[in-house]
């Protein structure tokens, strides 16, 4: 008797457990139409898609071998969520990069957010010698248009060490920086900036609502008969400081001072999943009105199961599902599903390879692409 009832209470306790993932991942699926500022769990259900579609795909297998009629309720779940299944994952496990016998007909993007150009270490001399490799690891690759976000410059005749700018002009000599931020002295500017190998006709920033907030950038291209629209643009992080990395870890035990942790965690995440929004449909806007073939390019904050995702997109391609394999982590920190930073040209171009490259000089790794206009 006791055996019957262990049996039929484990059984309805994982049949509800499999269709409280199911309930889960459904409400996940509505991130591509519903923003954070309509539902507030879509930002932090994003985040989690991943987790769930794997324990979704676990929980198919399990009801296979156990009960197969039942493996039908995971099976429907992620074909109705197919969308999200599809950004979160890359599915072409055979392609590689080649940096030899580039064509003229390609075009080799990169974009990066290069931390300041200060790299990861907190040493001085490290960081002075950082601004070089990384600029040598971009020119290494003969890039026509590099995109670079949390960039800055100084235009200080005593502060020639931090004069960043020369690093690019060399190979991209043709140049629009955004400049959101300054110093009090205007010797000194950050924010995102767009290098070309070719001539820029034309440019223009779309400042961001806020103080603190970077913009999107844009710059006409000519290269031979074509013009080309390019894209540049940080979207707002969740602006963590140590302490709140701190914070994080103390989540794992559940007293009144990680509770307390949380409450503040959560509030900046909110914060700034409301502010992508905003961001997010401007940067839609923006590109809709583009009247030559675009790509847009950045660190987007955001996951690729969120609304800021699935609104910059559009009909536009990724590069890194067009060509890769696997989840492709672009930020170091945190978690090993965060693919924050993309390359999104539209369908007027072909995506013939994509890499992401990490050698410890940022905490995001470098995205780097050859792309082509459809002739």
């Amino acid at each position: 008797m006791a055996g019957s009832f262990i049996r039929r209470f484990t059984k309805w306790f994982f049949i509800s457990l499999n269709i409280l993932g199911c309930i889960v991942f459904l409400l996940a699926c509505l991130s591509p139409v519903v923003s954070p500022v309509q539902f507030g769990l879509s930002g932090f259900l994003a985040l989690a898609a991943p987790y769930i579609i794997v324990s979704l795909v676990f929980s198919v297998i399990f009801w296979l071998i156990a009960k197969p009629a039942i493996a039908l309720v995971p099976v429907v779940t992620l074909l109705i969520g197919y969308k999200q299944v599809n950004v979160a994952f890359a599915w072409h496990p055979l392609n590689t990069f080649s940096n030899e016998n580039k064509s003229d007909s390609v075009l080799r993007i990169i974009s990066w957010n290069v931390r300041g150009m200060y790299g990861v270490s907190t040493n001085d001399y490290k960081q002075k010698r950082n601004r070089n490799e990384i600029a040598s690891l971009i020119n290494d690759l003969n890039p026509d248009i590099i995109c670079l976000q949390e960039f800055n410059n100084s235009i200080s005749e005593k502060n020639k060490s931090a004069h960043n700018i020369d690093l690019f002009t060399g190979k991209c000599p043709h140049y629009y920086f955004s400049r959101d931020f300054k110093s009090k002295n205007l010797m000194f500017f950050g924010g995102s900036i767009l290098f070309s190998k070719y001539p820029i006709i034309d440019s223009g920033k779309i400042k961001f609502p806020g103080n603190f907030a970077e913009s999107l950038i844009y710059a006409d291209i000519v290269k031979g008969k074509d013009t080309i629209r390019v894209f540049t643009t940080h979207l707002q992080s969740f602006q963590f400081s140590e302490t709140d990395y701190a914070n994080i870890e103390k989540l794992k035990d559940p007293d009144a001072e990680a509770l307390e942790a949380s409450e503040n965690i959560y509030s900046k995440m909110k914060l700034a999943f409301t502010r992508r929004t905003e961001q997010a449909d401007m940067v839609r806007k923006t590109i809709d009105k583009s009247p030559y073939p675009s790509f847009v390019c950045g660190d987007f904050n955001d996951v690729p199961n969120s609304y800021t995702y699935f609104k910059i997109r559009g009909g536009l391609q990724d590069a890194f599902l067009a060509t890769s394999f696997g989840i492709g982590k672009s930020y170091n920190a945190l978690a090993p599903t965060l693919r924050i930073d993309y390359i999104m040209p539209d369908n007027n171009f072909n995506v013939t390879q994509f890499d992401m490259v990490d050698e410890g000089l940022s905490d995001h790794h470098m995205l780097v692409t050859d792309i082509s206009l459809k002739k």
